[in-house]
């Protein structure tokens, strides 16, 4: 018998997934890079949370609980399926909600998809999703100090490829 807590998560749980759903898709399909696939981890994650929504003991960590959700499911069906997909920028274009957040730098995509999924995870939990970075070691389940490093690093090599792509365009 569910408690009456249990059904005030469930109101805040369901109202929140209308809410994001677009959000969760997104980063569902930054992993598997396929529309079907990432509604598919969606799905998962959406059913996952429910079977364990009375473990979650605070309804305002329902993003961090939810979004660690989505990754770790995006992550299990990687592994389980081996493949990645590769998606051209159109298509991106036009599953992408149009967003006030949305950046239209095609040189900052390409500079993303070029970094290791560690980092690249690191960058979109943080700055595309605004995350804190407490929240993104935890989504991820790693230290903070290790989040720190990554994002550090994730930067650098950003700025180290677009820094090349500049001077690239300057020369010719």
């Amino acid at each position: 018998m569910k408690t009456r807590n249990a059904f005030k998560h469930e109101e805040v749980f369901v109202q929140y997934i209308c809410e994001q759903k677009e959000r969760f898709y997104l980063l569902a399909y930054s992993y598997t890079k396929n529309e079907q696939d990432a509604l598919d981890v969606v799905q998962d994650s959406i059913q996952k949370a429910m079977l364990s929504l009375d473990r979650l003991e605070n309804v305002e960590s329902m993003k961090s609980w939810f979004y660690k959700i989505v990754v770790r499911t995006a992550i299990d069906f990687l592994r389980k399926h081996k493949r990645l997909q590769v998606t051209d920028d159109d298509t991106l274009q036009y599953l992408t909600p149009a967003q006030e957040d949305v950046y239209e730098n095609i040189d900052l995509e390409h500079a993303l998809d070029e970094l290791p999924q560690t980092y690249r995870e690191v960058v979109i939990l943080h700055f595309f999703e605004d995350l804190k970075l407490a929240d993104v070691a935890n989504i991820l389940n790693i230290k903070m100090s290790t989040a720190k490093s990554r994002l550090y690093r994730a930067l650098k090599l950003l700025k180290i490829h677009l820094h090349d792509v500049k001077g690239e365009t300057a020369h010719e």
